[in-house]
């Protein structure tokens, strides 16, 4: 944490919030307060963007909360998409070759679990595209929640297309714990591996891929820095924008490195802890 009061600055020019866990609440809504919160954020002439591990055929619910059309970091940073045109705007994808060795590694060390299993997502070019040609699975991947929306492959096919994430499931772990068993095996020059939920997901993007490196390209389009910005988050796929905003906030109910990376922590997600920041300028 900073010295002094970090909430004393100019109100900032771009705010950036992760969605789970940060702008929604435990039943996955927008409350009332945080809605008025963005409403007044916007009238002020601050622009309100979302940067989420989502792929973007799952904003367009969020956005719908808020009456808000933005760019969004959508695949943890692998894609922007701009929802006021439904349009995949900027995509950075894991090439066969890569999945092809990331796979083999990750395979390698997830022996020593009793196995690992994969699923892949690609990129598509809007939020309505069949979320079954994006979204696939080897047939011993443990879904990490409810789908009927994949398309189950063979592992040759699965990484044989370009992906914007790799995700991996297996061991009983938890996402932390599958985090550092893969981790250390994977060149960051390679892929970039990290996790946005501890129910046992590690997720995997090209190199040099964040929240962050999609967000400084989304600022320099509207022509603002970092300095600029205001980020809320809570898991370990936000500490680079975090790290990166000139205001990184983590929530109350964040992880602990996140929270210690942060420069000011506030109430938790069922707490409108997104709002009561955003009320010292809005």
């Amino acid at each position: 944490m900073n010295s002094g009061n970090p909430l004393d600055r100019p109100a900032p020019l771009l705010v950036v919030s992760d969605v789970d866990g940060t702008l929604l609440n435990r039943h996955d809504r927008v409350t009332p307060r945080i809605r008025a919160a963005v409403a007044n954020m916007r009238h002020a002439g601050t622009v309100f963007t979302m940067a989420t591990g989502r792929p973007a055929r799952w904003i367009l619910p969020v956005l719908d909360q808020l009456s808000v059309r933005p760019l969004c970091v959508c695949a943890n940073g692998a894609v922007v998409y701009d929802s006021a045109a439904d349009k995949v705007v900027r995509a950075a994808a894991l090439e066969p070759l890569v999945l092809d060795r990331v796979v083999e590694q990750v395979t390698r060390v997830g022996m020593r679990i009793g196995g690992v299993g994969f699923a892949v997502e690609r990129v598509g070019r809007s939020a309505f595209d069949r979320a079954d040609e994006l979204f696939a699975v080897e047939q011993n991947y443990d879904h990490a929640w409810l789908s009927e929306e994949h398309n189950v492959q063979p592992l040759d096919e699965l990484i044989g297309e370009p992906a914007v994430k790799l995700l991996v499931r297996g061991g009983g772990l938890s996402s932390s714990e599958l985090f550092d068993l893969i981790n250390p095996c994977i060149d960051p020059g390679i892929a970039h591996v990290t996790y946005s939920w501890d129910g046992g997901l590690v997720e995997i993007a090209a190199p040099g891929v964040s929240k962050r490196s999609a967000l400084e390209w989304v600022a320099e389009q509207i022509g603002v820095d970092g300095e600029e910005t205001v980020a809320f988050g809570d898991m370990p796929n936000d500490l680079e924008m975090l790290t990166w905003a000139g205001l990184g906030v983590a929530m109350g109910n964040a992880a602990e490195k996140v929270k210690r990376a942060a420069d000011f922590i506030t109430a938790d997600n069922d707490s409108d802890g997104v709002a009561k920041v955003l009320e010292q300028w809005f």
